[in-house]
């Protein structure tokens, strides 16, 4: 086997490796195990980028199978880290599977990683992982946030505009997004929008719009409250934002 050892130097100028002693010793040939190989005789990096490919592709043998390999080794705090970052790297945002990897990593650290028990929970955690819905759109958002960054200092550097830019462009006051400058914020202080731009723009949710309790509530409240609202007023806070217009707001003449 190559060694691959990933090597860094302690406090007091040791070198180090990574490879804990519960990961040495005979892998499955009965052969003394080089640093980070898997008892199957495997890379742990490469065991771990399977994992990950598997989790990502929705393979649930084969990530079943990388997460049982890397827990039985004595590569368990690696398992448990990595199955962590897939869960903001590869799975869709809002995955009930976070909280399920976070029990299973409690439990196997509980009954010690390479036990059967530990085991047991490294494998169902990877396969809750590889059976949620796979999406990079954490990652791919990041990257695209970071290059659209850079062109946009280049244009300003150049004293142009740039041919990419935010999402929410230079985020002005009476912009499109007027809407966030309310009382919470400085421009909107001067302006003096207080409770009532709030209620009727800043508060709005959409696009399914307040349950219906809870706009019961809302209407009561504004109706009781020592600001004179219109009824107009109310309806437009309670109105949905419409899901093609999140940040259009009518003007004061048309509501």
């Amino acid at each position: 086997m190559g060694d691959d050892r990933q090597a860094t130097f302690g406090t007091d100028g040791e070198l180090q490796t990574d490879t804990p002693p519960e990961a040495t010793g005979a892998n499955d040939f009965g052969e003394e195990k080089e640093g980070d190989e898997t008892n199957g005789g495997y890379s742990r990096y490469v065991v771990s980028s399977l994992l990950q490919k598997a989790v990502r592709r929705s393979d649930e043998e084969v990530a079943a199978w990388a997460a049982w390999e890397l827990a039985r080794s004595g590569f368990g705090w690696n398992l448990w880290d990595r199955l962590n970052l897939y869960v903001v790297e590869d799975l869709r945002a809002g995955q009930d599977v976070a909280l399920h990897i976070q029990r299973y990593e409690e439990l196997a650290e509980e009954w010690e990683m390479d036990s059967w028990r530990g085991r047991l929970c490294g494998i169902q955690a990877a396969l809750a992982a590889a059976r949620a819905t796979s999406s990079r759109e954490a990652s791919n958002a990041d990257e695209y946030f970071e290059k659209v960054a850079a062109k946009r200092a280049e244009a300003y550097e150049r004293g142009e505009e740039p041919s990419h830019d935010f999402p929410v462009g230079d985020l002005d006051i009476d912009g499109e997004f007027d809407a966030v400058f309310d009382g919470h914020t400085g421009e909107g202080k001067r302006r003096g929008r207080g409770t009532e731009f709030f209620k009727t723009r800043g508060a709005r949710v959409g696009p399914e719009g307040e349950g219906e309790v809870s706009a019961r509530w809302q209407r009561l409240s504004m109706v009781l409250d020592d600001i004179d609202y219109t009824e107009e007023q109310i309806r437009h806070a309670l109105e949905p934002v419409a899901e093609d217009a999140k940040w259009d707001e009518p003007s004061e003449d048309d509501r």
